[in-house]
């Protein structure tokens, strides 16, 4: 079968794949997209719960750098070429306004998220890229003159520059299976081992499994690893037929995993966090004088969701039934004990499959952030999940790939 040329191919039809597509298109350059999947953009498509969380609305690049942590400081070049606030101008010159959460999430104002994936899958059209959708790549080999993409039942792509955006290897279902880092461990890259960065976390007790799809919407949560505190975080808890899960939860579960590897991991939920006990002692004796002939879980149930002041209750001896003029002292103590830290048991981390984004990827060191071209291969471009950077939930994960996606695109259509 004949070869097929083509200037700049991608590999990926994610976040990252089509914003590199499109913008390589835009700047002049014959552009192939590959994507396995039958449509592009299918874990787009389900992200932030299915409304999509596009970026964190933090356009001064020093302050988003800091939530990349150590890895931030490579980045600093690729955002100050397409950051947050371009981001934002990108979608809006598209039609989509974007509105701000808690901690400054920016979801589209439809709040789904195929407002999303259906305006960057017009845009690659628009752009003139071609589009190959359910093509299985086999291979990427180097030339002297590019790149020779084997592609499954198909003829061999010839190309000039090539962008893998392959993902990492969370929700296989999607199609992040890891190839990507097969290939690019064949062509001379040093691969940091995959794990999952943002997961929900599996717990021992029974208790926290009948809570499932009750939401705590703010509280601190302390991490003791081994009977010490680790670290602290506040933020919106949920409760799942197997544990916990929150954006706060996904953030800690990373910590979560190493600490697990060395001894048991609790987590303390403060149910009041902006009260101290002698606080809560005046607030519950307040509450149970104005109700004191209530039984008691009714009178909590003002302040807590109900199903889980009947745990609460269980947990202590306490029976539900209990007018509050007969709640004790001592069990009143107990109580506000109990709320400001109510222990949840960790067993392990739910896997991949449930895996917001893995961790892992190509080593930073051997990446030109200035242009996300490879240092070892030349005119190879690399964008996304393949990178080894850890990034909090909070929109961080999808303007890593806008960001480098982008400056991928632009420059790969100028290589020679």
């Amino acid at each position: 079968m004949k070869e097929a040329h083509v200037k700049v191919v991608v590999i990926g039809g994610g976040p990252a794949g089509m914003m590199a597509a499109a913008t390589a298109a835009a700047s002049g350059a014959q552009v192939l997209l590959l994507e396995k999947n039958v449509v592009l953009g299918k874990k787009l498509s389900i992200t932030g719960g299915g409304r999509c969380n596009v970026t964190n609305n933090k356009p001064v690049v020093r302050d988003m750098l800091s939530q990349y942590k150590a890895e931030g400081k490579f980045l600093f070049s690729p955002f100050m070429q397409h950051g947050v606030a371009e981001t934002i101008e990108w979608f809006a010159a598209r039609g989509v306004t974007c509105v701000e959460e808690n901690e400054g999430r920016l979801f589209p104002d439809t709040l789904q998220a195929k407002t999303i994936t259906d305006t960057v899958v017009r845009e690659v059209k628009q752009s003139g890229v071609k589009v190959s959708l359910n093509t299985e790549v086999q291979a990427i080999e180097k030339t002297v003159a590019g790149f020779q993409i084997k592609v499954k039942n198909s003829p061999t792509i010839l190309a000039q520059a090539c962008i893998l955006a392959t993902g990492g290897t969370a929700r296989p279902e999607t199609g992040s299976t890891g190839e990507g880092f097969r290939w690019l461990a064949d062509l001379g890259h040093t691969v940091v081992e995959n794990s999952f960065a943002l997961v929900p976390l599996t717990v021992s007790d029974a208790w926290v499994k009948r809570l499932s799809g009750i939401t705590i919407p703010s509280c601190k949560l302390t991490l003791m690893a081994d009977g010490k505190k680790h670290s602290a975080k506040r933020g919106k808890l949920l409760f799942t037929h197997v544990g916990v899960t929150g954006p706060t939860i996904l953030n800690m579960s990373k910590t979560v995993g190493e600490c697990l590897e060395y001894g048991p991991v609790t987590i303390q939920v403060d149910l009041f966090p902006g009260e101290d006990s002698e606080a809560m002692n005046r607030r519950f004796t307040e509450l149970f004088t104005q109700n004191n002939n209530k039984k008691v879980r009714n009178a909590l149930s003002e302040l807590l969701p109900t199903a889980l002041v009947k745990e609460l209750l269980v947990l202590l001896d306490i029976d539900a039934e209990t007018q509050c003029n007969s709640v004790t002292r001592l069990e009143r103590h107990a109580l506000i004990d109990l709320v400001k830290a109510v222990p949840v048991h960790i067993s392990g981390l739910l896997g991949k499959e449930k895996a917001v984004v893995s961790a892992g990827g190509v080593a930073l060191e051997e990446v030109d952030f200035k242009t996300m071209q490879s240092k070892m291969v030349p005119r190879l471009f690399l964008v996304g999940d393949v990178l080894n950077i850890n990034r909090p939930s909070g929109g961080y994960s999808l303007q890593l790939c806008w960001t480098t996606g982008f400056v991928a695109g632009k420059r790969a259509a100028e290589s020679k």
